[in-house]
């Protein structure tokens, strides 16, 4: 994705006014401070208990001096790196970064559009894919491996997206032991523990259970994370109606207050870890019972979520480019589209899930080709309009004058390079379209996709590539 400076007046999404955000935050404390959260953890509550918060029996309740003592903490610019070294992506102020889907349970075939279970060699097929397309930036671990045995799935499909993509990766993982293996991986392909402290490769997800639950799994792997300096996400799932509140403001404070709750217990583990919050808040369908990845109450409460973490002045892990559609068809691109172009607006920094079909359980090549085509259009109105005395033009227009043309003037040859066209919607007329074939959309994707898939990323080290066997023969 290419860079561009900054306009003085970028696009902006605010679904919050001001007032609303402190009202928000100050709920969020409430929750916190009288509900608190429950932890069974034995050094998490050894470590809150410690610090001044009121513990009764496993629940914690957190004051609002300790959340503001975890913030001042807490770094608010957190920087993931490529396999090569290079710090990519940054995550700080209102930048957006996007990135791929994980955990899907089925992979749908770019060809032939048969859907089957997700096995290893798809996750070899959507990394690479990942490594090719320019506007996703980062990755994580796209599916669960139906063909390897459960108990080792984790580091095995991480294995294979960090030696198929060298962009960085977020990762879930079963248990404490996972992760230090995942962790031995980060460094063997890192070069070493500096220069992953550097530019981490890796970011792990921690999902709280809501309403307001922290596993013991879950607070191993978060303290291990903050005493390694591993970036992490702490990333709730309120569903508006079934395990969060039914208003949105409500599932927006309980995510907020489930992120912050782990926020607090990081910095208790260590000062200064790199922390990322966010919640996936979205509702629960009436009709289906369905866990919704393209609602449009998805995308309002992502937005609102994003601006609580500015105002909390946290990088924010959001949610965008996924849909409830079973194929890449008109609904996906839809929903994909307004969520993609509602979290750059807001100014949401990781965002994930990006060319993810059927409420999260589906893997797709050609959507994820679909998603990156609608990220370029997002990418360029994201721009905004430069103004200058050279980009108002008043000069050129007098000298073109009234009923001339530009077509031959050099404000025209710099300024129409600026211009995004597309390698897959087409803007031909009827005519034209004709003579080429007449392709629908369908196949011009189809052929797109195939295109990119014959990508094959720059290989690991030998040196590496032995290392990283070595490590995974002790996980049989």
């Amino acid at each position: 994705m290419t860079e561009h400076l900054e306009p003085k007046m970028k696009p902006r999404l605010n679904v919050l006014q001001p007032d609303d955000i402190e009202e928000v935050y100050s709920a969020t404390m409430e929750v916190l401070e009288r509900t608190g959260v429950k932890i069974r953890h034995p050094r998490t509550l050894e470590l809150l208990d410690g610090a001044g918060a009121r513990v009764d029996t496993d629940v914690v309740r957190i004051p609002d001096w300790m959340v503001k003592d975890a913030l001042r903490k807490a770094p608010s610019r957190i920087v993931l790196g490529n396999r090569s070294g290079e710090r990519s992506v940054k995550l700080e102020r209102n930048r957006s970064w996007f990135g791929a889907s994980l955990d899907c349970i089925d992979y749908l075939e770019p060809l032939t559009r048969e859907r089957r279970k997700f096995v290893l060699d798809d996750c070899r097929t959507t990394a690479a894919l990942l490594d090719v397309l320019p506007n996703y930036t980062w990755g994580m671990t796209f599916g669960i491996a139906d063909d390897v045995p459960a108990e080792f799935a984790d580091r095995l499909v991480l294995k294979e997206a960090m030696t198929h993509s060298e962009k960085p990766m977020v990762f879930c993982c079963q248990n404490i032991e996972s992760l230090k293996q995942i962790y031995e991986m980060a460094i063997i392909i890192s070069g070493g523990e500096k220069q992953f402290f550097n530019a981490p490769t890796i970011a792990m997800l921690a999902d709280p259970i809501s309403p307001l639950t922290f596993t013991d799994e879950s607070l191993d792997m978060m303290i291990f994370c903050a005493e390694k300096r591993i970036p992490q996400i702490c990333y709730g799932a309120p569903q508006a109606g079934s395990t969060g509140p039914a208003s949105f403001a409500g599932s927006v404070v309980q995510g907020t207050a489930e992120s912050l709750s782990g926020l607090v217990i990081t910095q208790l583990a260590r000062k200064g870890a790199p922390f990322i919050c966010g919640a996936f808040a979205t509702v629960m369908d009436m009709r289906t019972t369905i866990f919704s990845y393209g609602a449009p109450e998805m995308i309002l409460m992502g937005a609102a979520l994003a601006q609580i973490a500015q105002y909390i002045k946290l990088p924010y892990f959001g949610t965008a480019g996924c849909s409830d559609a079973k194929l890449p068809d008109s609904q996906a691109a839809a929903e994909a589209t307004l969520s993609c172009q509602s979290a750059a607006l807001s100014g949401a920094n990781l965002i994930h899930d990006c060319g993810l079909l059927d409420h999260g359980s589906m893997a797709s090549p050609a959507f994820m080709v679909l998603v990156n085509e609608v990220l370029y259009m997002i990418n360029q109105f994201m721009r905004g309009i430069k103004v200058d005395e050279e980009t108002l033009a008043v000069d050129v227009i007098h000298s073109v004058g009234p009923g001339g043309h530009f077509m031959e003037e050099e404000h025209t040859l710099k300024y129409f390079r600026e211009v995004w066209y597309s390698n897959l919607f087409d803007r031909s007329n009827y005519e034209t379209w004709l003579e080429q074939g007449g392709r629908r959309f369908e196949e011009r994707l189809r052929e797109q996709t195939l295109l990119q898939m014959k990508h094959r990323p720059q290989p690991l080290p030998k040196e590496a590539l032995k290392e990283l066997d070595k490590l995974s023969k002790h996980w049989k």
